[in-house]
């Protein structure tokens, strides 16, 4: 274990947890152990900092205390939200620490609105966004009857929670399927179905809205990046939007970046979608996360029989687990951040 006091560098690594678990918590034991061990590969000790809602003030005294924070807190979880972790985490960057990923850039890349704003990079489809309920009452009826199946997704969310398969039915009501875990499909008059959504638009929330991707069964492609990096890819047949007797997820099949299945996507994620990325949201290059993920699904093949590529999800708040290679290029993406960073404070 690196000591802190001989490190060039110290890092908190921040996960939601109880008072028990912040109490106890320890690089060995923590399900981010191989991050842990990278880190300290690079000669950065890095620390356990347990995210628990009503102990702000001791996480607050701890962010404060080290040069950089990597954080994996998923915006939702048991129904509760990451507000004030969010505050916090904007409230240590303004003090001069290393945030990753800092919640400004979450709001621009890990959200459905994302799939909207650039839709046309290479990687979108036909992609709408509806951003009040009177704009969805008005436009999807008719884009659902003339295009086929949709999909829709609340802006922010994760394990599948408010995103929808949609689909018109000879009788005239619509089958609706969530992609979360164990939900069933549902028949009701599409007009049920619009007004259940009405509370997706609450406190400035919104839909997105794509056409439904034949080739789902085919499964998903995970790119993992660090950085404006290809990192490594996880492949899986996934059960989300499925038919009750599809059978369960597979398992996630993780490869490194050179994997000669996903040669095309890496080139395209590493020249053409990325730095679009980036240009499309402004972000700065040196702000995107240590670690990122880019869900695809796969989309229509080409007139030469190749594969296109359809994102369907950038995540950003918590992306594990991750390929082998994945802990040691975070490792030194965090370095190189943090060097950068003390050079420029001079």
């Amino acid at each position: 274990m690196v000591e802190a006091s001989s490190a060039p560098f110290t890092v908190a690594v921040v996960c939601r947890g109880d008072a028990q678990a912040r109490r106890e918590a320890q690089p060995q034991t923590s399900r981010l152990k191989v991050v842990f061990e990278a880190l300290e590969r690079q000669g950065i000790a890095a620390i356990p900092a347990v995210y628990v809602e009503d102990e702000l003030e001791d996480l607050r005294d701890q962010l404060l205390a080290v040069d950089g924070v990597l954080v994996w807190v998923d915006p939702i979880s048991a129904g509760q939200r990451r507000t004030a972790l969010n505050r916090l985490l904007e409230e240590v960057a303004a003090a001069g620490v290393f945030v990753s990923a800092r919640p400004e850039v979450i709001a621009k890349m890990g959200v459905k609105a994302v799939l909207h704003a650039t839709r046309d990079l290479g990687w979108g489809t036909d992609t709408r966004l509806y951003d009040t309920a009177s704009v969805f009452e008005a436009e999807f009826p008719s884009v659902l009857t003339q295009a086929g199946p949709r999909v829709l997704k609340q802006d922010r969310g994760n394990g599948g929670i408010g995103v929808w398969k949609v689909e018109v039915l000879d009788s005239g009501a619509v089958r609706a399927q969530e992609a979360r875990a164990e939900a069933e499909p549902r028949t009701l008059p599409l007009a049920d179905f619009m007004a259940e959504r009405g509370a997706d638009f609450a406190d400035g929330g919104r839909l997105i809205d794509q056409p439904f991707q034949p080739r789902l069964p085919e499964g998903m492609i995970r790119c993992y990046m660090s950085g404006a990096h290809v990192v490594g890819f996880g492949c899986q047949v996934i059960r989300g939007l499925m038919s009750a007797d599809a059978g369960p997820p597979g398992p996630r099949i993780m490869s490194g970046p050179d994997d000669p299945q996903f040669r095309a996507l890496r080139a395209s994620m590493e020249h053409d979608w990325t730095p679009g990325l980036v240009r499309r949201l402004e972000i700065a290059p040196e702000a995107l996360p240590v670690i990122w993920d880019a869900d695809f699904l796969l989309g229509p093949k080409t007139a030469d029989d190749a594969d296109t590529y359809v994102l369907c999800e950038i995540n950003v708040s918590s992306v594990f687990p991750i390929p082998e290679p994945a802990p040691d290029a975070l490792a030194r993406t965090t370095l190189h951040r943090l060097a950068a960073r003390r050079r420029a404070q001079g």
